[in-house]
């Protein structure tokens, strides 16, 4: 009965992952280095150019997304026949996250490994995402359970691997790479965020956690390098009030760096499909 049970799961993803063109996952070997920021603004960025785009929260712990993109507090809807409707950001954006499953924003979620592996399953097969161009999945840090479930359960899976400029994450975001190596995954590439703060009274340059760290680090690992996102003050405040920057901040130079990370991504994800 089990081995049934499963064999129809696994026929569900199939189903769904035969609708989604491409299926990015986001991902970092430290917190704290912006890899939640990142996945919303590709998100967002792609859905502006008229792309269907899906967000999958597999942070189970600590889900973001839905706070980041204004829709903490929303509920998921029944699509019938034991389907889940997934939130619509906007017309073109919907999101999938734990964040509302929970009580309240402050409920911890305390599981082990194998309920963790069954949410992203039901998350995947249970969900009526319906046709997308893009699957961007955001995964908390390191390399454990759910990346790795990711991996297992979606095959081709590419990954962008965030990081900020100083050694310490450098060296997580080596395992990262090295992570999604042994598991095959296409390495769109690296993203160094945080890099250098423009001083709004002098306008010197100040690289609070150095800079070029992951430029360095995709050289000599052979990978490609995505870009660099400077330190900016309103992607915290607009992150904070449920608004991407990319949509909120056009003209900053943190807009503009990204529109160039994501014209790689877009290119990479074409030369798959030819």
């Amino acid at each position: 009965m089990e081995q049934k049970k499963m064999n129809e799961d696994d026929k569900k993803i199939t189903a769904t992952l035969d609708k989604i063109k491409n299926r990015i996952l986001v991902f970092s070997g430290k917190g704290g280095v912006g890899k939640s920021t990142v996945a919303v603004n590709l998100g967002l960025a792609l859905s502006e150019k008229q792309l269907k785009v899906g967000l999958l929260d597999i942070d189970i712990h600590g889900p973001n997304l839905a706070k980041m993109l204004g829709v903490e507090g929303k509920r998921l809807e029944s699509a019938g026949e034991n389907r889940i409707q997934p939130v619509a950001v906007t017309k073109n954006l919907s999101l999938i996250s734990m964040a509302f499953l929970l009580q309240d924003a402050d409920t911890p979620v305390i599981w082990r490994g194998p309920l963790k592996m069954k949410l992203i399953q039901q998350f995947l097969g249970d969900v009526v995402w319906g046709e997308l161009d893009y699957l961007i999945i955001d995964s908390p840090p390191g390399t454990g359970d759910e990346p790795l479930s990711v991996a297992q359960l979606i095959p081709a899976t590419g990954a962008i691997i965030v990081t900020t400029p100083q050694e310490v994450s450098l060296m997580d975001s080596r395992k990262a790479i090295n992570f999604a190596r042994k598991l095959n995954l296409n390495i769109y590439g690296i993203v160094e965020n945080m890099s250098g703060l423009t001083c709004p009274h002098c306008g010197k340059q100040i690289n609070l956690f150095k800079q070029g760290g992951g430029e360095k680090a995709a050289k000599e690992l052979g990978i490609p390098f995505l870009g660099k996102i400077p330190i900016d003050p309103k992607i915290v405040e607009l992150g904070d009030d449920g608004k991407a920057f990319i949509t909120y901040d056009m003209k900053s130079k943190a807009s503009e760096a990204f529109n160039q990370i994501v014209e790689k991504v877009v290119q990479n994800s074409n030369k798959e499909h030819k």
